[in-house]
């Protein structure tokens, strides 16, 4: 069995996957693993405190919660160097450029994504949104709940 090309280690917003072997650009690199629940669900598990739901659309996300999705550490970055795509029903990541050794693998949150480190601040606790309206983005971030403890600090 290959060894990963990654590890997690500390970034700057607490930890991060770094790559730790070259890594092509189109390259497969993590899939985000978790139970696939319903957006009922998932509206649920937010509002106790979750912190690695991923909608996949209007109806269904993934809890990637389990320790064994190594894909929740990878950090946003309005200049990514990798991007998440439905597969099979699932999301995987794979790089959008080559990625080399000691580079963090980042993708872009997208609307989930109300700061950045790299262009307007801190980044938010965050939900990952892929397809849907910008109603499925209010629906799973409620600005009115982010307290200070939210704030992921550098």
């Amino acid at each position: 069995m290959p060894s990963r090309p990654f590890r997690v280690g500390r970034s700057a917003t607490g930890l991060g996957l770094f790559a730790t072997k070259p890594i092509k650009r189109a390259a497969y690199i993590a899939t985000y693993r978790g139970r696939r629940i319903s957006t009922e669900e998932a509206d649920r598990r937010l509002a106790r405190g979750a912190s690695y739901i991923f909608e996949l659309n209007s109806r269904w996300s993934i809890d990637g919660s389990p320790r064994r999705n190594v894909a929740r550490y990878i950090n946003h970055s309005c200049r990514s160097n990798a991007k998440p795509v439905h597969r099979n029903g699932g999301i995987v990541i794979v790089a959008l450029s080559r990625i080399e050794p000691g580079e963090e693998i980042t993708y872009d949150y997208g609307r989930a994504a109300l700061s950045c480190g790299v262009c307007r601040g801190r980044l938010f606790h965050f939900v990952p949104v892929m397809g849907g309206d910008s109603r499925s983005l209010v629906r799973h971030f409620n600005l009115a709940a982010v307290r200070p403890r939210d704030v992921m600090q550098p």
